[in-house]
């Protein structure tokens, strides 16, 4: 893939002294996916610190789902700094090899988070629709099966693959990861969330939403309009159809990475039901610890005895 696919190609330096410089749109964008990423590697560092207090089934994926959002905005802030470097200093060949590969590890981070999410949706749904056997008969260290899995399979087809001498294995790896995000993770993401919905609230026993459904209702529908854009115009570049700028679809999938714990944060704030007076409290480590608790702790598998095997699952 080539590198101007990560951002705008900056003129030659032989072009004329004025060249070296930048364009004061371009640098007020790149100042807000900037802003949007400290504020997300911050969120998502306090999430992680925060979740081994919480373990369960559940909080392994949102902890891998942490990490995956953390390395893409990482990379994609390095990348921004460097672009703004390559457009000031217009030495632009060794800084577009970095872009490059910074371009590929944030695809792959961003993937991984995408294979979570739907983890995530589908676990909930599954311990909602078969309590039973989600409690009694689940595989021990399924959560850690999976997340090992679903880092497995983008690294391999966008580090090694991409990263590799042979462009063309690049190509026919990206066609077909992205036509699996939008054909098969997505749909199975939203199916599940959909089915989770019309269960706890439309079935024969309807049930109050507890916040962590709320949080995975919420995450998918920012998923929808923020994160799969970027799977579509990365599986559409492939056939040299651009749409829009790969800036906007960053900036739509730096906003998910970003929200995301900060939803849980909120969530496990308020009083429940919800209300705004309710979540006007003091912030700090103490409360964000007791917020994540009331979030992922309300779980029906946190209900069950201390020797459960789901609880020995180590973060």
């Amino acid at each position: 893939m080539e590198v101007t696919t990560v951002s705008p190609s900056p003129a030659s330096p032989t072009e004329g002294d004025n060249t070296c410089g930048i364009d004061i749109t371009d640098a007020a964008v790149v100042g807000i996916m900037l802003l949007i990423c400290f504020c997300g590697l911050a969120g998502n560092g306090a999430l992680l610190c925060l979740l081994r207090f919480c373990r369960n089934a559940i909080t392994v994926y949102i902890f891998h789902l942490a990490v995956a959002d953390f390395i893409f905005l990482f990379f994609v802030a390095t990348s921004l700094l460097l672009h703004l470097l390559e457009e000031l200093s217009c030495y632009t060949i060794t800084l577009r090899e970095y872009l490059k590969l910074f371009f590929q590890l944030s695809l792959f981070s961003y993937t991984t988070g995408l294979y979570l999410l739907t983890a995530i949706s589908v676990e909930r749904c599954t311990s909602v629709l078969c309590p039973l056997w989600y409690r009694c008969h689940r595989p021990r260290h399924l959560s850690g099966f999976m997340t090992v899995l679903l880092w497995t399979l983008p690294f391999v087809t966008v580090v090694i693959l991409c990263l590799s001498l042979r462009p063309q294995h690049c190509h026919v790896s990206l066609i077909s990861m992205n036509a699996l995000n939008l054909l098969l993770f997505a749909p199975a993401m939203l199916i599940s969330s959909t089915i989770l919905f019309i269960k706890v609230k439309c079935g024969s026993q309807q049930q109050q939403l507890k916040r962590l459904d709320i949080v995975i209702f919420l995450t998918v529908l920012f998923v929808l309009p923020f994160t799969l854009p970027l799977s579509l115009w990365s599986f559409l570049q492939q056939f040299g159809y651009t749409m829009v700028s790969a800036q906007v679809v960053f900036l739509l999938a730096c906003t998910r990475s970003t929200i995301n714990p900060f939803i849980c944060f909120l969530l496990g704030s308020c009083r429940w039901p919800c209300s705004m007076e309710g979540c006007s409290r003091p912030c700090s480590m103490g409360s964000l610890r007791k917020a994540l608790l009331r979030v992922f702790g309300d779980t029906e598998e946190n209900s069950a005895r201390s020797n459960d095997p789901i609880m020995d699952i180590v973060l």
